[in-house]
Parts: structure tokens; sequence; C-alpha cells
């Protein structure tokens, strides 16, 4: 952790102390990573870490998560000037940050909180901005009773952004009747992003779906490969949407190119569920590109994190690329780690380094999942012709005597869904 918690020389609104407890079984090294990581959630925020308080615990206090003689500690330190509000490392129930609220009289903001408020920031277009807003009114919704003063006391900044004062601070049948209304206008944007999809399936262009953790570089490879001028920034969750662009590479078949919000720790389920739509981009991509930061020292842990969010959406089974990224940062040989990629790459997005292969690569795992076929389609089966223009790449076309015969290069499941349809005429009089 560095020099981060050295406390800062001058004051400054929005200065927090962070806040965890090191419960049996949790190595230290976990806890310095996990707030290290709280760091830089709360820079990205806008905040200023002061320094970190860690208790330890055989588990949290159902009341108040803390111990009441550390929480009566933490107020003694307020009043003395030393921090203007607490960010738990942890999530709080409604009841204990209500109850700390009460002993420690300053905001008192949960990882939760501090992530939506983050994605509230970063929220560009109007599916992010409904989707970041879905999430927080409904993880705000049963935090709201009494929270009038407290919510004022925040005075804008963090732990207020998105929705709003004006809209938490309405009955709460308002609350659940914007919450319908939400949810009916992202299931339209859901509607017209499965029309967009479909348009792609029906020119047989391959989709290649970037992933990973957050602040891994995504954005930045997205922008090489495709030459987008997609936005790319230094920060946590830099992307909230799921940027989709065309790449012609010189060589080998042209891909769309779909870059995805980036994941981390204790993710939200409510922000993974209000970004359902955004994810199912993942399960309709033929290969995945699993961007990994091999600068960071907690490279294999972030790994695992992505494959089990992978796994709960029902996508490892597809091709993927494990991409070691930012290799110009790293002094000597990237370590081994553990994973079920079929591949790997290593390059550096920012310099340059190793695109060719990462070129290659994708190439090899697009390409392999079609085949060039010589077709005879009789007259009587002639709505296969229509499935393999809605589906295929027609090289050749020849009008044949009782039919067609065609050239062209399918999907293997295409494929496969002729050759059943044909049976013993396959391929017959096609040469």
């Amino acid at each position: 952790m560095s020099d981060l918690w050295d406390a800062a020389e001058n004051r400054v609104e929005n200065r927090a102390l962070l806040v965890a407890l090191h419960l049996s079984g949790d190595s230290k090294e976990k806890i310095e990573v996990s707030l290290d990581e709280l760091k830089g959630l709360v820079e990205t925020a806008g905040c200023t870490a002061v320094g970190y308080e860690v208790q330890k615990r055989k588990k949290p206090c159902a009341s108040l998560f803390l111990g009441k003689g550390k929480a009566l500690e933490l107020e003694k330190r307020r009043r003395a000037g030393e921090f203007d509000l607490l960010i738990f490392n942890h999530d709080l129930s409604p009841t204990q940050q209500r109850n700390l609220e009460d002993i420690i009289q300053c905001p008192i903001i949960d990882r939760t909180t501090l992530i939506l408020d983050i994605f509230a920031m970063r929220a560009k277009t109007r599916e992010a901005k409904l989707q970041v807003e879905l999430a927080q009114l409904q993880y705000r919704l049963p935090r709201l009773t009494g929270k009038g003063e407290e919510l004022s006391r925040l005075g804008g900044g963090i732990g207020t952004r998105g929705p709003g004062l004006t809209k938490l601070e309405v009955d709460r049948r308002k609350i659940r009747d914007r919450i319908a209304f939400i949810s009916k206008e992202l299931k339209k944007i859901e509607k017209h992003r499965r029309l967009i999809r479909k348009r792609r399936v029906s020119r047989d262009i391959p989709v290649v779906a970037l992933t990973g953790y957050t602040n891994v570089g995504k954005s930045t490879l997205h922008d090489l490969l495709s030459g987008s001028g997609t936005y790319a920034d230094d920060r946590l969750f830099a992307t909230l949407d799921s940027t989709a662009r065309k790449v012609v590479p010189k060589e080998g078949e042209p891909y769309v190119l779909i870059d995805t919000v980036g994941f981390i720790r204790d993710l939200p389920p409510k922000l993974v569920a209000a970004f359902r739509s955004t994810l199912e981009e993942l399960q309709y991509s033929d290969l995945l590109l699993h961007v990994v930061d091999s600068s960071s020292t907690d490279m294999e842990q972030e790994i695992e994190l992505v494959e089990k969010i992978l796994g709960e959406l029902e996508v490892l089974k597809k091709p993927r690329i494990l991409v070691f990224n930012k290799i110009d940062k790293v002094e000597g040989k990237i370590p081994k780690v553990s994973h079920g990629a079929k591949r790997e790459v290593y390059l550096s997005a920012l310099k340059g380094i190793g695109i060719e292969e990462l070129n290659k690569a994708i190439q090899e795992e697009i390409i392999g999942d079609r085949e060039e076929m010589e077709i005879y389609i009789p007259f009587e089966q002639y709505k296969l012709l229509d499935l393999i223009h809605e589906e295929g790449i027609v090289l050749e076309q020849e009008p044949r005597e009782g039919g067609t015969f065609l050239k062209v290069i399918l999907k293997s499941s295409t494929a496969g869904k002729i050759k059943k349809e044909l049976g013993e005429k396959f391929p017959t009089s096609s040469v």
C-alpha cells in the first residue's frame, strides 16, 4: 500500500478513511491487495484517501459491522478532523449503515455504493445511464428510511451521482414506478440490440469480444485493432458500453470487435443484472479475447475472478485467447498462471508490440469455425439457397440442370444443417 496511507497534508473536501475487516482465514496480503484496489476506486470517484483502519474480527458485528468500541474511536477521530467520510471495503446492510451513522456523525459509504457512483460518473450513452440508475435505485431503495438528513449532509459528490437527491428523497411508490419505467425502456433497447445482432448473424460476420478485469487495456486494444478512436483511460471502469466496430485486416477475414465492461472483485449482483443485455454480447460472440494486465501483482486472482464470471454467463466453452497486455511494464518473465484458455498471446497495446501475433491468432480461430464447400441445391430444396445467402459467403453460383451449383464459406453449424437437409443428395452432382 506504499505511501497511500500517509495522512494528507492539506485538508480537502471528501477526505475518506478506508475501513476493512480482517476476518479469520484472510491473509495480510489479501487485505493489502483489496485495500489497494479500494484506493483505486476512491481516486476514480474523485475522493482523497487519507488513511485506513483494519479491525481483526472473527465475523462482522450484526448491528454495526465493526465493534462498538471501534465505532466510538472512529467518531472521536472524526471530531478531531481526520476525515470527512468513511468508505467500507465491504457491503453494509441498511441496519448496519444506519446504526454506524448514529454513532459516527459523517456519511458512510460501502463498496457497492462506491462502485455504483463510479458507474454513474462513467455512463455516457442512454442505455448505460439507465442501467446504472436501475442498479442504484434497486440498491438504495431499502436504505431510504430516515435518510433525508444524511443524504443532504453529503452535499453532492461521492455517493450522490446518478439519480440524484431529488429522485432518492421521493416516496417509495414513485421510486418503484421509476424502476418499472427504466426496466421497460431497457427492454426496448435490448430488442434493438437483438435486431443488430441478427443482422450480424445474417451476414455471417464473426464476432470477437474483449473481456477481462477492469483497467487492463481492453479499450486501448480495441482502438488499436479497429482504428476506431475508442475512449480509453487509465482509470477503473473507463468503458461501460459494449462498443462494436468492424475490423477489416490487411490479411484475413473481417470481423466485428466488441469492447465490454470490465469486471472487479465483488461486482454488485444488481449491477451485473442491470448490464445483462450488454454482457449478452459475450454469449453471442464467436471468440473471446480475455485481456489480462501482465504487470498486476494479483494477476492470477484477477484471471480466476473473470473466468468465474464468464462461467456464470455460460460462455466458458467458447474459444478464447488469453491476451497478456502491458508486457512493456513487466521486468523479467511473466509468471505462468493456470487458466482454461486455448492459447496465449503476449503484447503491449499501448506500444503496439505483439499485435501481428494476436491478429494471426484471431484469424486462425475465426476461420477455424468455417468451411469452404461446393454444394448442389436441387430445385425442390430451394429454401436452402435462402439459408446459404443469409448465413454464408457465396464465392460462386452457377445454374445447373435441375438446380444450382454454389461454392460457399459457411459456419460449421450451418454447413451441418445443409448436409443434414440434403442427406444422400449431398454433394451428388455438385461438381
